[in-house]
């Protein structure tokens, strides 16, 4: 809850005029507490997770030809139900695991210094909190995910997330309640070293929601901004750790390459593209085109 009570008190303490921003922030926050505010992310997490999958699912549904072309694996189709059933199972896991956790982890906002009050940060702070955010939580998932493909983590875990052997955009939260939890870790590291206001927070949360769901959609679309992202993955190349399965020892990355790259577990995806680019240069690399030894 602010430490204020009306607009006039707010200006009086900052010692100046409210933005747009920072008026509608107080109007909707005042009477609300920080732990409220802190629960938001589980709403949104449910909330953007139902919306930002509407467009996949009716791309897979509407088995348009010349959106079908740009499927990474297109002799795999899915059914309206089989992918409520996945969305069904989702919801769960975060009412059950996500949900509590939120709870959990309320002290632990407070502590590292979460800030919900005025003013607002300015579009660069966010800007440069978010990519620290990504650059840590990258570095950090890439270590964890590649160890929850050892053996036993992968057969007692991992193995869950992938029974998706061709991803949709629905299937990128699928996972181990252990899973979650896991890579929740890297999710709040950022954070948690360079803490800033509740709005880069949640907005840390949801961009990073939507990219799973983007590299986890099953299509390459050539307009896709995210390929103007130095270094970003993108789905071809989370498809190809997913077509591969429990096997696979590289692609690991959640975002970005740089990783696989510098620890050479993206040499088997590399090679294969290559090939695909030498015989098909115009088209989309369709992973179904290789065996995986």
């Amino acid at each position: 809850m602010l430490p204020y009570e009306t607009l006039e008190e707010s200006k009086n303490v900052l010692g100046r005029d409210l933005t747009l921003g920072e008026t509608l922030w107080f109007n909707y926050s005042v009477k609300k507490s920080e732990f409220v505010l802190h629960g938001h992310n589980t709403l949104f997490l449910c909330i953007f997770y139902s919306i930002a999958t509407i467009p996949f699912i009716l791309i897979e549904l509407s088995g348009h030809k010349k959106l079908n072309k740009y499927k990474i694996q297109p002799s795999v189709t899915r059914s309206f139900w089989e992918m409520f059933k996945c969305y069904k199972n989702v919801m769960w896991t975060f009412i059950v695991t996500v949900g509590p956790l939120q709870i959990i982890s309320y002290p632990t906002i407070k502590w590292i210094g979460i800030r919900t009050g005025l003013p607002l940060p300015s579009g660069w702070e966010m800007f440069w909190q978010l990519l620290v955010y990504f650059v840590i939580e990258d570095y950090t998932n890439y270590w964890l995910h590649r160890l929850l493909h050892c053996k036993w983590a992968f057969e007692n875990i991992h193995r869950v997330h992938h029974e998706y052997k061709t991803p949709l955009g629905l299937s990128a939260p699928y996972a181990h309640w252990a899973e979650i939890l896991i890579l929740g870790f890297p999710a709040f590291l950022g954070p948690a070293l360079v803490p800033g206001h509740i709005l880069t927070y949640w907005l840390w949360f949801i961009l990073r929601q939507l990219e799973a769901i983007e590299t986890h959609s099953g299509y390459d679309f050539p307009w896709n901004p995210t390929k103007y992202i130095p270094f970003y993955g993108g789905s071809a190349y989370h498809d190809y750790h997913h077509y591969v399965g429990g096997r696979s020892q590289g692609n690991f990355a959640s975002v970005f390459t740089y990783c696989d790259y510098i620890y050479g577990t993206d040499k088997g995806y590399r090679y294969k593209k290559r090939m695909y680019e030498k015989i098909s240069p115009t088209n989309t690399f369709n992973v179904q085109n290789y065996k995986v030894d």
